[in-house]
């Protein structure tokens, strides 16, 4: 009976600390039309990110209440996720904040959505260097049917028409 205990207490132990690494990020990109914006919308686990900014930046990083730790962070995100037109141009993308919100941390950005977009490439590395298991799926909304991509393994780029 008591080696019985130990083992369910051992098997809830395991459950709860995978259960808090989950190494997925979603991310919106929504054409809004009363704006004319391409919006990006990343959504990151909290207890991902505050792991991530320790071994990015510092063992002392506090995602939670550092505002400078909150900034490095969005910048690394924005940096690792780039939009290309059927010409295999950048589109600039400004970030244009980050916030916590209950178990998430949340980067936006957005770009003045061009005129006669065919369709989009789009790379999105955010803490796929730090853990290749890491899976960023991506909603494409707005412009037509929602189309869904998902980032895993070695892919590093993926398209969407439109």
């Amino acid at each position: 009976m008591q080696a019985g205990l130990y083992a369910l207490l051992i098997f809830m132990a395991c459950g709860q600390a995978v259960a808090h690494q989950q190494k997925t990020a979603i991310t919106t990109v929504l054409f809004n039309p009363r704006t004319e914006n391409i919006e990006i919308m990343h959504r990151f686990n909290l207890h991902d990110a505050e792991h991530a900014v320790k071994a990015l930046f510092k063992k002392t990083a506090d995602i939670l209440d550092d505002k400078e730790t909150q900034t490095q962070f969005a910048r690394y995100v924005s940096n690792r996720f780039v939009l290309f037109n059927a010409q295999n141009d950048s589109l600039p993308l400004n970030l244009v904040g980050f916030e916590v919100e209950g178990k998430h941390f949340w980067v936006y950005q957005e770009t003045a959505q061009p005129p006669a977009l065919e369709g989009l490439q789009i790379r999105h590395d955010a803490l796929r260097d730090l853990w290749p298991e890491q899976v960023n799926t991506i909603n494409v909304e707005g412009n037509g049917d929602l189309k869904t991509l998902t980032f895993t393994d070695s892919v590093e780029l993926l398209e969407v028409h439109f």
